[in-house]
């Protein structure tokens, strides 16, 4: 008889993220990640202690791959409009991935300087600035703003059967950013 399979944690890390992108977090337990992998409950549960810490492993690489996908290359023409037109798309494109991190309640309890102050920001906030030639601080205030709308938008089309259009979302979003420019000049 060939020797079993040894399910390591890195498979159950990459089943669960595989399973919550097909089918959303809410689906995502012992037994749905051990049908991923073909396998009984028990190697998955004997990797991790609980479903709530495949969740957590789940969540850093759903957060990578989220960041991977919205950052802008170094020869886009204008980086925070891609970086936002990127994020709207991630909401459309990865409606359970999009869901599963930023409407589970994971800043529950926490305020938006809070969001501000999280460390995976900080390569967003270094592009931004760069692009816009402002310090940290002031990407900061600006990218709140540029924020708010493009995660609007990225919501609306992860949480509904809403048409993706780039054309006008761009249009939205320079408009966005051409005031952002406009408001640092006026101070």
């Amino acid at each position: 008889m060939p020797p079993k399979v040894k399910i390591t944690k890195k498979m159950v890390e990459d089943a669960s993220f595989k399973v919550i992108r097909a089918n959303g977090h809410e689906n995502l337990n012992a037994r749905t990640i051990a049908e991923s992998l073909g396998c009984s409950t028990q190697p998955v549960l004997y990797t991790f202690k609980t479903v709530d810490e495949i969740r957590e492993a789940a969540y850093a690489m759903a957060d990578k791959y989220h960041t991977e996908f919205i950052m802008p290359k170094e020869t886009d023409r204008n980086p925070m409009l891609t970086l936002g037109l990127n994020y709207v798309r991630f909401g459309y494109e990865e409606k359970n991935l999009f869901r599963f991190l930023f409407q589970t309640d994971k800043y529950g309890g926490k305020n938006i300087e809070a969001l501000m102050s999280d460390p995976g920001l900080s390569d967003i906030l270094k592009v931004m600035a760069g692009g816009l030639k402002v310090d940290t601080d002031q990407a900061k205030e600006m990218f709140l703003a540029f924020f708010c709308v493009a995660h609007g938008l990225a919501s609306l089309l992860a949480n509904n059967s809403m048409k993706y259009d780039e054309d006008y979302i761009t249009k939205m979003l320079e408009q966005v950013f051409i005031g952002m420019v406009a408001s640092r000049k006026g101070k």
